[in-house]
This record gives C-alpha cells, sequence and structure tokens, in this order.
C-alpha cells in the first residue's frame, strides 16, 4: 500500500548511540549492516528536536504559565534568543549528529560492492543522501551560513572550519535530494521495514525550495510527487490524526510511535493537551488568533461574512476549525467541554451524571485561560494505556504537497486556475466532498497573484495548525515581526467579574467580531479596549531572530564560526 511507503520504524530517545554499532572497518558489508545503519537515521530525536515545539512560538498558541506570568512566553517569543539556549543548541547538535551519520554510510558503503546488490547499495546510498539533505535544509532555513561536512574530520578540521555560504550550502542539498531522488525506491513491500522513499525525497525537496524562494524547483518537484500517483487525501480531516490512524497514504514522511517500543508522545503535550475534566491540564491552548482566522462557511473572514456570530464562534464556520479546537458545548475526551463562568456543572458522558466543571476558572482557576483547547489529534484514547499515546510524527503529508505546488505557481504568477483547483482539493476534504461540489463548500476562484496568495496563506494556516509549521511560514513570508510582536488575548481573569461583566451583559464568548486585517491577522484591541477581555503574555520577536544564532559552544570551540547578525 502507498501509505505504508514512508512511515519509519525508529526509536524515540535522546541517547543517540545505538544498541548495535560496528566498527567502522568491518561495518557495511552486508545489507543487514547497511540496514542497521540506516535504522538509525530515523532516530526521532533527530528529527523533532526541537522543531516539535514550534508551534508554541507563534500566534496560533498559548500556554497558561506563560500567560499567568506575562514576560516568560518562553525564549523565542520572549525575543531573547541566544546561543546557549536549548532551541538553538538542539537542532544544531541534532542535524549534525545525523549528518555524521549520514557522511560514515556514504564513506563505507562501497565495502558492500560484490556481497550485496548495486540496486540495493543506491537505495542506502539514497537514504544517507536524503537524510543529509533534510537537515542542511533546516540548517540554511534556520542559521543561514553553517558548516558545511561531506566526510568526516578529525577534530582539529572541524575547529577550524568557518562557516560556508548559505546559497552554496542550497545548492548542494538540492543535489543530494536529486541523488535521493535517482536511487530511492517509490515504495517497499509491506514485510520490509519502512524507510523513506522517492515520493518523500520530492517532497521535502518542494518544501525546502519554497522556504528558499525556488518557486519553479518547488514547482517541479511537488509535482513530480503528485504524479507519482501513490498518495492521496485521507478521507476525514479528523480522523487523520488520531493514534488509530497508521498506514495512510496521505502520510508521504512520517516517524511511527509505538507504546509496544517505548515510542511515544511527550507526555508535556498528552497532559496539557488533554481538559482538566478528563484529568488532564488543558494549559496549552490554541489562541484566539487561529479561532479567529478561520473563513465562515461563504469563504469569507469573520469581520466581512453575515455568517459569523462573535457569542457563538464555531457557528458556520470553516469545519477544520471545530476539528482542531474544541467546540462549546460539545463531547470531547468524555465530558462536556464548556468553558463559560456560569457553567458551574457539566456531563460527564462516562457516568451519565452531571459533575462540577473543572474547565471553567469560576471551579477550577487553572483551567484554559482562554477558554480554548485543542482538539485535532486528541480523544479519549489519550486516558488509556498510562497516557501513552502513540500518534504518528507527522514530518509531510499529501496535502502539504498539494498547497506547495499551488504556491508555488501563485508566487511565479502562472496558471492559477490550476492553482486555485489544488487548493479546493485540500479544502474540499475538510468539507467532506468532492472538489467538483462547489455548492457544497466555498470554492476558490482564481482573480489575480494578490488574492490567490491570501487564500494560499490562510489555507495553510486552518490545515496546518498544530503541525509546527506557521513559525517558518511566517519566517519566509516576511510576516513574523508583525505577527509575533504583541499579546495574546484571554478571558478576564476574575471570573465573578468575567460573570457579571461578560455573561451576565450578552457579550459571551465574544463581545463583537475581531477585525482581520490584509495579511489574515485579527485584531482584539476593541474588545481589550471596552473591558471584555484581558491581555497574557506579550509576544516579543525581534528582527535578529529571523536567523538564529550560532550555539556558544560551538563559537567558543571554533571562533571562525563567527554569529548571525545581533548576536
Amino acid at each position: 500500500m502507498a501509505a505504508a511507503g514512508l512511515c519509519l520504524t525508529s526509536c524515540e530517545s535522546m541517547d543517540l548511540v545505538p544498541k548495535m554499532e560496528g566498527n567502522t572497518e568491518s561495518w557495511y558489508t552486508t545489507e543487514t549492516e547497511l540496514n542497521l545503519a540506516a535504522n538509525d537515521f530515523y532516530i526521532l530525536g533527530y528529527w523533532q528536536e526541537p522543531l516539535i515545539s514550534s508551534e508554541q512560538w507563534t500566534d496560533n498558541t498559548t500556554y497558561r504559565l506563560q500567560n499567568r506570568n506575562p514576560g516568560s512566553n518562553g525564549t523565542v517569543l520572549d525575543g531573547t534568543l541566544n546561543g546557549q539556549q536549548y532551541e538553538v543548541y538542539a537542532l544544531w547538535q541534532q542535524s549534525y549528529k545525523l549528518i555524521a551519520r549520514c557522511n560514515t554510510m556514504l564513506e563505507n558503503i562501497h565495502k558492500a560492492e560484490g556481497n550485496v546488490a548495486e540496486s540495493v547499495i543506491n537505495r542506502y546510498k539514497g537514504e544517507a543522501y536524503f537524510c543529509r539533505a533534510c537537515k542542511y535544509a533546516d540548517l540554511t532555513f534556520f542559521y543561514g551560513d553553517v558548516p558545511y561536512m561531506d566526510r568526516t574530520m578529525t577534530i582539529d578540521e572541524a575547529e577550524k572550519m568557518g562557516r560556508r555560504n548559505k546559497d552554496e550550502v542550497k545548492e548542494l542539498t538540492y543535489a543530494d535530494f536529486d541523488k535521493a531522488i535517482e536511487y530511492l525506491p517509490e515504495s517497499y513491500g509491506v514485510n520490509e521495514e519502512i524507510h523513506a522513499t522517492k515520493g518523500a525525497a520530492l517532497a521535502m525537496k518542494a518544501r525546502y525550495a519554497l522556504y528558499m524562494h525556488d518557486y519553479d524547483i518547488a514547482e517541479d518537484a511537488a509535482k513530480r510527487c503528485i504524479d507519482l500517483g501513490l498518495y492521496e487525501l485521507y478521507p476525514s480531516y479528523s480522523e487523520l490524526f488520531l493514534q488509530s490512524t497508521k498506514n495512510v497514504s496521505e502520510k508521504v514522511f512520517c516517524l511511527p510511535r509505538s507504546i509496544a517500543t517505548d515510542v511515544i508522545l511527550d507526555s508535556w503535550f498528552v497532559n496539557n493537551g488533554l481538559p482538566r475534566n478528563a484529568g488532564g491540564y488543558g494549559s496549552y491552548n490554541p489562541s484566539w488568533d487561529l479561532l479567529a482566522a478561520y473563513l465562515c462557511t461563504d469563504g469569507l473572514p469573520i469581520d466581512e461574512s453575515p455568517l459569523f456570530d462573535p457569542h457563538n464562534p464555531f457557528k458556520n464556520r470553516d469545519p477544520r476549525c471545530a476539528m482542531t479546537i474544541v467546540e462549546f458545548n460539545t463531547e470531547h475526551c468524555g465530558f462536556e467541554y464548556d468553558p463559560s463562568p456560569a457553567a458551574t456543572e457539566v456531563m460527564n458522558y462516562n457516568t451519565g451524571q452531571m459533575q462540577r466543571n473543572q474547565d471553567a476558572q469560576i471551579v477550577n482557576t487553572n483551567c484554559s485561560y482562554n477558554g480554548l483547547l485543542w482538539k485535532k489529534g486528541i480523544d479519549a484514547s489519550w486516558m488509556e494505556n498510562g497516557r501513552q499515546v502513540e500518534t504518528d510524527y507527522i514530518i509531510i503529508r499529501y496535502a502539504d504537497v498539494l498547497l506547495i505546488y499551488a504556491e508555488a505557481l501563485i508566487e511565479q504568477n502562472k496558471d492559477l486556475d490550476v492553482a486555485a483547483d489544488y487548493i479546493n482539493q485540500v479544502r474540499a476534504r475538510a468539507y467532506g466532498v468532492d472538489k467538483s461540489a462547489t455548492t457544497e463548500y466555498p470554492a476558490v476562484v482564481a482573480t489575480d497573484q494578490a488574492q490567490m496568495r491570501k487564500a494560499v496563506r490562510i489555507e495553510r494556516r486552518m490545515e496546518f495548525a498544530m503541525e509546527n509549521q506557521r513559525l517558518q511560514d511566517l519566517m519566509r513570508w516576511d510576516l513574523a515581526i508583525k505577527a509575533l510582536n504583541g499579546y495574546n488575548y484571554i478571558l478576564l481573569r476574575d471570573a465573578q467579574q468575567e460573570l457579571t461583566d461578560v455573561v451576565n451583559t450578552g457579550n459571551w464568548f465574544w463581545g463583537m467580531t475581531p477585525q482581520i486585517d490584509e495579511d489574515g491577522l485579527a485584531d482584539f484591541s476593541a474588545l481589550f479596549n471596552a473591558g471584555l477581555c484581558t491581555t497574557g503574555a506579550q509576544r516579543v520577536f525581534p528582527e535578529r531572530q529571523m536567523l538564529w544564532p550560532i550555539p556558544t559552544h560551538d563559537t567558543q570551540l571554533n571562533p571562525n564560526l563567527g554569529n548571525n547578525p545581533g548576536y
């Protein structure tokens, strides 16, 4: 099945020393040894650290502890990013560790010649080229100029090495992707361990080219991935992200988690994602900015649509709104969800009885500070197995490939009708209809480049919320400074005042409709000025953070690295 073609066997551990590692003098001589070495390319720590947290550094999220202590928004959104911080060091360190493994494979794989078929050797070369390309893609996006190593170096050599120009590294990265595309198979047999495929290489090359504003390259790679005919959109957007949904053909490149192998979702995300009624903390939340971003069912933003009701913000919205954020007065994880301070009790669907509502601050002041909870991928199964969750870590999926292709066309101002068609494939799936059923969803109709640019950007925000792409999108669109300097808006922090001034005056949930600007960003200042909400943590994102600093430890070892401006 095409779906199986890219879920990868791995071990989630920050102990990156493999349990079986042969001496390179005698290793890499048989297919078994090549396979064991390649398995280590897919250790989860190489791929998720620290980018699994990047959604927290955007206008899509808010976190209770940050709102409790304004000014403690986390290093990225405090504007205090420096070379000593975990986020900076982890991405750098893990990337170069994987690059070193890839280089070792490529330097030694010739030892298998005569023992292993050339096609098999090429396949493992392809995996090494693919993984090396993915890591240099991350490094150049976040750090700009970086040291480039395509062979094993001595310590003395490494400590004298400077950074190579980003544009040069970019071309070398494209070359690695191209070798991976040439060597990797389209899929693997169902009984084999699953590693990266040709489709993964095409998709990741397309993403990188989009990030680098090489839109012709992004267009070509995305279209070639589409033309493989191996991938399709999963029928149900809401079910796609559940831990029970495995091996589906939308997941072009993912790392599976498994309770059986002790590869599970970090407990921080589990505990903070579950509502308090279900025994969680309910403290890592979607932002009001994100809730305001979803279009109405007529395809208009909330401040233009006559369908929007600020008192019932989930009504008449794009279906992904209620599939991503828990809709008020619906069942979630076995309980009715109602954050209103008037709702002192809610239904416990497990017992069929009403109970005290731990998700309303009039009962529990530690519940969600803005009244919102994540729903995407979260269901009652998160409460089972001791809260061990084995949801897949999706790195890229087919919907992204479709929208990459559409955006690449739009940025070249070509074939805008074709771009609209690919956006509509993604949007129609959210509505549960075929793209041809244009009376059943608000299909995008191309008029000009500016209008289509808006369309694809809002589509990406609605489609990929909570998938750790928002920060990269804002940075490459030159919107990070605008979007990430301001406040998270939250509920009034006195439950009795909120009940009196908001609920009893008919101003729950929002007393008025937020305004949406030309970039799809919401303005809550009128609501704040009317005393109907308050501010939580302030977001600070200075211009220097458009590039990350080089880790201090490395600059101390090697002064030739220098640093990026402002650090």
